[in-house]
């Protein structure tokens, strides 16, 4: 679950990722749900992107993750904007000390990187913990359709002025699951240093992470596709699928 030396690169290679979107169709549920929210989670903040945009709503924001040198970024940027935001280092599968959170929110397909039943059902119960009664639980995957279709066996590569990367999916030996092989080509001071990453997903049917939720308190979610707010608006061509729950 570990994101070694990505937290260097983090942010130039997520340059185009949907931040606003993510914000967005968070204020958007909240609002739907009616709720009173005050204090979220944000697990597998990253660098802080989305927790500090939330922040700058009014809302108390914890950030959780796993990679200090991304909290390390998170930090800095949080500070430079004048924000009180709890970071907080901690593997997703170990979370514990945080109370009567009003909503948890874990984007960017975060869920993903747990690869086994158990541990899915491990970080359902300690979110549950985490919140109040009726407290709302917001996380995407990638579909199956996407990651069979579009990211397995396939390479991607990008190169700029700055940054180059290389990156290989690898079908794993279970149904949704992959491997990441990432290797980038970063600019200083006229030269070029290498990192290498490795990273290992996997998504479940929906079915399976419908049993875990209700199995580790939550009701029933609702689910929604690719940033819309239509209800149940799911098609075989999903790319990124939401689930909204809350905790019985």
């Amino acid at each position: 679950m570990a994101y070694g030396q990505m937290g260097y690169v983090y942010d130039p290679l997520m340059k185009d990722a949907p931040y606003d979107k993510w914000l967005t169709f968070t204020q958007e549920i909240i609002k739907v749900s009616g709720k009173n929210i005050q204090k979220i989670a944000d697990l597998g903040c990253g660098t802080g992107e989305l927790t500090i945009r939330l922040a700058k709503e009014g809302y108390q924001l914890f950030g959780v993750d796993y990679s200090i040198d991304m909290l390390t970024y998170a930090d800095q940027k949080s500070r430079n904007d004048h924000l009180d935001v709890q970071w907080i280092h901690q593997d997703l599968r170990e979370l514990e000390g945080l109370e009567n959170l009003d909503a948890v929110v874990s984007y960017c397909d975060v869920v993903n990187y747990i690869t086994s039943e158990n541990d899915l059902k491990n970080v359902f119960e300690r979110i549950a913990q985490s919140l109040k009664v009726g407290g709302l639980f917001i996380f995407d995957i990638h579909s199956l359709h996407y990651v069979v279709n579009d990211l397995v066996n396939n390479s991607f590569t990008e190169v700029n002025d700055d940054m180059a990367y290389i990156w290989d999916c690898i079908e794993g030996d279970q149904l949704g699951e992959m491997y990441h092989e990432l290797t980038f080509f970063v600019s200083e001071n006229g030269k070029y240093d290498r990192i290498d990453e490795f990273h290992h997903q996997r998504t479940y049917p929906i079915e399976i992470y419908k049993k875990i939720l209700a199995e580790a308190g939550f009701e029933m979610p609702i689910l929604y596709s690719d940033f819309s707010l239509k209800r149940d608006n799911l098609n075989e061509k999903s790319e990124r699928i939401f689930f909204v729950t809350e905790k019985k």
